[in-house]
């Protein structure tokens, strides 16, 4: 009889005070690779990390590797976030540290990082060099970690995994941050890796999976169920529509028609040149679409116009009436714009609740901050509702799934009704219903008066609302147009 390849045994994990697994039993057979998918918090990234022995668990985890396979008999385990350190091997970074140069000497070089990698697992770098050329990554050897986005960081990740080959690879949201290319290469390197001896298990809602994909689950109440289709897995509940509150149910005050205007700007780090001529101009109540493959320089874009990029004050660069560097304080600039990214989610306060992180919105702060008002108060209330967390208030934040984090980082970005949302890649990690769920309360937000700056890489997971287009590649504009008709 064929012995599986990973044997799960009354499996138990209870996190947060609540049981998120239960008795939990699942084989992998030979040939055999899984999509593991379903509801926010159901337990799949936990499930991840106990297959490779990570986080306290009871129950046993076996595994029958094949001793003629000329790879590693490990199972490694790609997580959701890169959890990479400084020099010192501290974690201790701060959201605006990625932008000031004096730090560049902080982290390692992704060059350095991977021979890193690569001298731990005995692994030859010219192997790898097909892997960063089909995830487009081949020019970021020398970037420090602390430079990169959220789906570079991803490509660190993805790069290592698939060098290294492991017997058993599982991998948390490999599409996080990933542009449309990256992904169809990343499917294509994986359905080579399947079909030469590696098991995969993806943690993942993405409809766009690997051909090699051939057994589907969800985790429901605690244990595993199998269905037979990607179709059949368990998507969240749909959003029960519920009027916004009435302080976003009126545009921003705004005092002047142009909010942003980029006039021939660049940016460079010593040779390197990141934006090349910019000119954009964003006027009070559109919507724009900003997109570009990684590396295109959308995040360096968004950082001179949310005030934490210095060369913004060496920049022809207007901001709600103002040229930047003529008096104003940061603290101006943010009091104008709510912003969400990945970036300020993965570097938000892990001590914040669910009101905390709300209320932060009104001081611009991912720490603590004044005495909240007591008109606030009513507004943080009214979100909480809205959003239905009133539930989760005062939980840490970090300990929600990823679905309700997202949108109570969307309430701290909306709290103060601000005359520009920027909103890069807020959909990161949610599935289906979940972007729907997100993009809806979106589009209630452009029906009135919003401005809206908005990164997002698939047509198909857009708002409906978005009526222009700006998108960058190599640094450049390739394309800026009036959308005649929806994106979607």
């Amino acid at each position: 009889m064929t012995k599986p390849v990973v044997h799960i045994t009354n499996l138990n994990l209870r996190y947060a005070e609540q049981t998120v697994l239960r008795d939990l039993n699942w084989c992998i057979y030979p040939g055999e690779h899984w999509v593991i998918g379903g509801k926010s918090g159901s337990g799949k990234s936990s499930l991840a990390q106990a297959i490779t022995k990570q986080g306290s668990t009871s129950g046993t985890v076996d595994f029958w590797f094949d001793p003629t396979l000329k790879r590693p008999a490990i199972a490694h385990y790609v997580a959701n976030w890169y959890q990479f350190t400084n020099l010192e091997g501290d974690r201790n970074f701060y959201y605006q540290q990625r932008y000031n140069k004096h730090q560049q000497n902080d982290t390692l070089t992704v060059y350095a990082d991977l021979i890193h990698f690569g001298q731990k697992h005995h692994l030859d770098f010219s192997d790898a060099e097909p892997i960063l050329a089909a995830l487009g990554f081949t020019n970021f050897r020398e970037t420090q970690l602390i430079e990169l986005s959220s789906g570079e960081h991803k490509k660190v990740q993805l790069v290592q995994a698939l060098w290294l080959k492991p017997q058993v690879l599982i991998l948390d949201e490999p599409y996080t941050g990933l542009d449309k290319q990256s992904r169809r290469n990343l499917n294509a390197i994986i359905n080579h890796i399947a079909d030469t001896g590696t098991t995969i298990i993806l943690i993942t809602n993405d409809p766009h999976i690997p051909n090699a994909i051939n057994r589907f689950a969800h985790i429901k109440g605690g244990q595993l169920e199998i269905v037979d289709e990607l179709s059949n897995i368990q998507q969240d509940d749909k959003r029960t529509r519920k009027p916004l509150p009435y302080f976003l149910q009126q545009a921003p005050a705004v005092n002047h028609e142009t909010l942003v205007e980029l006039r021939n700007v660049s940016v460079r780090y010593g040779e390197k040149v990141v934006l090349k001529h910019i000119n954009w101009r964003v006027n009070a109540g559109e919507k724009w679409l900003l997109q570009g493959p990684n590396g295109s320089g959308k995040s360096t874009l968004l950082s001179l116009l949310n005030g934490d990029h210095p060369q913004a004050y060496a920049s022809d660069i207007w901001l709600f009436g103002q040229k930047r560097g003529s008096g104003e304080s940061i603290w101006d600039i943010k009091e104008k714009i709510g912003i969400i990214s990945p970036e300020l989610h993965w570097y938000f306060d892990k001590n914040a609740t669910v009101w905390h992180a709300i209320a932060s919105g009104f001081y611009d702060s991912i720490g603590w901050f004044l005495q909240v008002k007591y008109e606030e108060k009513k507004q943080i209330e009214q979100l909480l509702d809205f959003f239905d967390l009133l539930d989760d208030k005062n939980k840490l934040l970090h300990t929600l799934p990823l679905g309700k984090q997202r949108l109570a980082l969307l309430a701290r970005t909306i709290i103060k009704n601000p005359q520009l949302l920027i909103l890069d890649e807020p959909c990161q990690g949610l599935d289906r219903s979940q972007t729907a769920h997100f993009n809806a309360v979106v589009d209630e937000l452009s029906a009135y008066g919003k401005t809206l700056i908005y990164v997002g890489h698939y047509e198909s997971q857009l708002p409906s609302s978005l009526d222009h287009r700006l998108v960058l590649e190599n640094g450049e504009v390739v394309t800026s147009e009036y959308i005649e008709e929806s994106v979607q």
